[in-house]
Formats: C-alpha cells, sequence, structure tokens
C-alpha cells in the first residue's frame, strides 16, 4: 500500500503535474485510489463510458485504437485524461503488458479539486495538446 507521502512523491515526478505545489500534490493525493492489474487484462475498453484517470505507478501498458497499437505506456505516464474533462466514450482500448500498479482518479473527486486549482487543469490541458501534437506527426508521417 501506498502512503499519501510517497503518492505525494510519485506525483511529482508525473509531468501532468511537475509544476503543482506540494501542497496542491498532497490534495490530489488523497483522492488518489491504489489499483492493480494483472497482465493481459483489459483495464479501459474503447467505447465504453470512463470516468477515471489512471496514472502508473508500476508495469507498462499497451494503447490501442481499434487492433492497432498505438504507442505503450510505463511508470510515471497516464491514460484516461480525456475522461476526466468530458463524458465521451473511451477513445482507445488499454491493455496490461506487465502486472500493473496504479493511481487512480474519478472525475468526481478530481473535478472537486479543479474547482480550486487552475493550475492543475492548466497542466491537463498542456498535456493534451502535447498529445495531439505528437498524433498530428504521427499523422503525417503515415501520409507521406
Amino acid at each position: 500500500m501506498i502512503t499519501t507521502l510517497e503518492k505525494v512523491l510519485f506525483l511529482k515526478e508525473v509531468s501532468l503535474f511537475k509544476n503543482i505545489s506540494s501542497e496542491r500534490l498532497a490534495k490530489i493525493a488523497t483522492i488518489t485510489k491504489e489499483v492493480e492489474f494483472q497482465r493481459q487484462d483489459k483495464i479501459i475498453n474503447e467505447g465504453d463510458e470512463g470516468d477515471s484517470l489512471f496514472i502508473i505507478v508500476d508495469g507498462t501498458v499497451s494503447i490501442l485504437k481499434g487492433k492497432e497499437k498505438i504507442t505503450e505506456l510505463g511508470p510515471k505516464e497516464f491514460f484516461g485524461e480525456m475522461a476526466i474533462l468530458d463524458s465521451e466514450p473511451r477513445s482507445a482500448t488499454v491493455i496490461a503488458n506487465t502486472d500493473i500498479v496504479c493511481l487512480m482518479i474519478s472525475r468526481e473527486d478530481f473535478t472537486e479539486i479543479l474547482i480550486d486549482e487552475h493550475e492543475i487543469m492548466l497542466a491537463i490541458i498542456k498535456s493534451l495538446v502535447h498529445r495531439l501534437r505528437q498524433a498530428n506527426i504521427k499523422s503525417d508521417k503515415k501520409t507521406q
């Protein structure tokens, strides 16, 4: 079991939260839930309703769009962030490549914090823009 202090120290290393103060990270740490998945578990299914963000503590996952592998993520990376911002269906499937430990944050809990913590919202927006740019670069390379 990961302590709140360990969560804060870990979250400082996650790009999504790198510019957030320790005090604010402590608030976020209190709303995270430690979850574990086994190798080959389907953590997220494309098209399902999404309401949680996952931050990988240990292990790796594959992100799939249809049957195509888009990318692989590991410790200190995150997925499901779009579900925190909207109520749209999941845009990809996520499968555990290994046994995996994640910190999970529900939309409901995260929304309560975002009302007072605009820096966190800005960090999420920057992260989404970065991922969009990466997807555009990948798409441009495929069409050339």
